[in-house]
């Protein structure tokens, strides 16, 4: 069951030029449930105007404002994606959509994936997935409360190689909501995700794109988001368990600092530090068990040549 390396905010900015969907060695089981979640998910028009009326534009600065709006009024297609469970923290959560290259630089150490998310300032970032897409970030508002957040993304970007006969430009808005319970089974925090995406395509009209390329964006957005909570599951649940190993793989992130490499490791383990020695399997286990459901680099390399 290994799937195409994970797109961060690729759920939902320019999805379609993410081939996720048409991963190799797919399993016929998860196409379905993959395709079960495409399909839970909503474009209705009372949907899309129930998450329109809760986006908090009175609360978001001028400029912020006037961007989600804009991206708002030239929507082409608009996706609520089915509701995603993440078994982590809320702290874990909060800290990865505020710094999401700590996530992204995770999967480069892991060997699944050639994406960067490189910062260029506060709440900004550069992204590459090293096959023909890039863009940029902006992180628009977000909000904190007891019992869960709000993040409000806008992304622009632009994917020129040979899935695409020209180079094909887009943006998109995404609101993104969750929600903090408890997991009865574990008494660990539980997070429920819930993804509004509003995207528009440069230079097509909404025709072509709900005839040609809703069904690979919807695929595609809910396969992503499932895989990235998965993921995010599985990174908690050995952190928890072995946070010293988990430490070292993380003192490979070079491209993070110092104090955000160890902030990911602490919140992941629930534990101020993550430095003390705790029996269980060494990185090297640990980062195989992370990867296993992935494919490496050299196979995503391999797969685009096709």
């Amino acid at each position: 069951m290994r799937r195409h390396a994970l797109f961060l905010l690729g759920l939902a900015c320019l999805p379609w030029l993410h081939e996720v969907a048409r991963a190799a060695g797919e399993s016929s089981l998860t196409r379905g449930v993959i395709g079960a979640m495409a399909e839970s998910g909503s474009s209705s028009r009372d949907t899309r105007r129930r998450a329109i009326e809760a986006i908090p534009f009175n609360r978001m600065p001028a400029a912020e404002r006037r961007l989600a709006e804009q991206a708002i009024e030239r929507t082409t297609l608009y996706r609520r994606l089915p509701t995603a469970s993440i078994a982590c923290d809320a702290a874990l959560l909060d800290f990865v959509l505020s710094k999401p290259e700590t996530l992204v630089e995770v999967w480069r150490v892991l060997g699944i994936s050639r994406l960067t998310f490189d910062p260029v300032a506060a709440g900004q970032w550069r992204l590459s997935d090293g096959y023909g897409t890039v863009g940029v970030v902006q992180l628009l508002h977000h909000e904190r409360g007891d019992r869960g957040g709000l993040y409000v993304f806008h992304g622009r970007g632009a994917y020129d190689g040979p899935l695409a006969p020209k180079q094909l430009t887009g943006s998109c808005l995404v609101v993104l909501r969750y929600t903090t319970d408890a997991d009865a089974a574990t008494g660990r925090q539980r997070q429920s995700v819930q993804i509004d995406a509003f995207l528009d395509v440069d230079g097509m009209g909404l025709e072509i794109v709900t005839r040609s390329l809703q069904p690979l964006i919807v695929h595609s957005a809910a396969s992503n988001l499932h895989e990235i909570s998965l993921f995010m599951s599985q990174f908690a649940a050995a952190a928890v368990r072995n946070p010293a190993a988990v430490s070292r793989i993380a003192d490979r992130m070079t491209r993070s600092t110092p104090a955000d490499r160890t902030t990911l490791v602490a919140l992941a383990s629930g534990r101020q530090a993550a430095t003390a020695a705790v029996q269980g399997p060494g990185a090297e286990q640990v980062q195989a068990e992370l990867a296993a459901r992935w494919m490496t680099t050299d196979q995503l390399d391999a797969l685009q040549k096709r």
